[in-house]
């Protein structure tokens, strides 16, 4: 039955978020904030993380598919499409869940705490759409573009570890990340990558919003917040690659 009050309420506050905004420069002024706040300074993590998998996931594909019978391109291809179709968009949600989910949960439930929304209530503003609703837009709008560039590092960095150690020969690699290409792989990413942002920042600011207590509350909201988002960015990855993949 708890779970059931949480997904009622859970709904009733994105009904909420839908209300027509009282000033929509306000909020166009605020998801130009939050897209930096939430996405640019995520970019250095995805970097990284994205760099360092595309050359463990490239190592791990030559050293499990050596065999004579295994066609050329067998390497950079799977390396291709690990990494579009799960790695960038799932793995760097997950990660985004940790970082971001986390930071939208603690801000707003320390201004639950503070009284700081009762105080945006009082004065007739909608509270919930004017914290929430821009970091969902946001995300929704930065995360993508995050993603993008994961996959164009992730599969640079096959490229940067065959030239390394020459796991496999850079002109296979090439050859191997360009073969049956489909764009479609790219926009399946980039839908999943959407639903994942919204999942992120709606839940994370479900937790936040209905804070009540002292810090340890918002704490205790900021861990729901990032547990929560990965199992349902784990659920609905599993039904959308049903849905758009069959």
């Amino acid at each position: 039955m708890k779970l059931l009050y949480h997904i009622g309420r859970y709904f009733i506050l994105m009904g909420i978020l839908l209300r027509r905004p009282e000033k929509a420069s306000m909020y166009r002024r605020k998801i130009v904030v939050e897209m930096d706040l939430l996405g640019l300074e995520s970019l250095g993590i995805v970097a990284i993380i994205s760099v360092f998998m595309g050359a463990v996931v490239t190592i791990q594909t030559a050293f499990n598919t050596d065999h004579p019978l295994l066609p050329i391109y067998a390497v950079g291809f799977a390396t291709r499409q690990a990494i579009i179709l799960e790695f960038s968009p799932t793995i760097i949600s997950l990660i985004l869940a940790g970082k971001v989910g986390s930071r939208i949960a603690s801000e707003i439930g320390t201004m639950r705490v503070t009284e700081q929304i009762d105080a945006l209530e009082i004065m007739g503003v909608n509270a919930a759409g004017y914290l929430i609703l821009p970091k969902i837009i946001a995300s929704m709008i930065i995360n993508p573009a995050l993603v993008v560039i994961s996959i164009f590092l992730g599969i640079f960095g096959g490229w940067m570890v065959s030239a390394a150690t020459g796991v496999v020969s850079l002109h296979n690699y090439i050859y191997s990340i360009l073969f049956e290409f489909s764009s479609y792989d790219v926009m399946y990413a980039i839908i999943k990558t959407v639903v994942f942002a919204f999942i992120i920042a709606s839940v994370s600011g479900y937790f936040g919003f209905y804070t009540r207590g002292s810090a340890l509350e918002v704490g205790n909201a900021s861990t729901k917040a990032v547990v929560f988002s990965s199992i349902y960015i784990i659920l609905f990855n599993l039904i959308l690659t049903q849905l758009l993949l069959i």
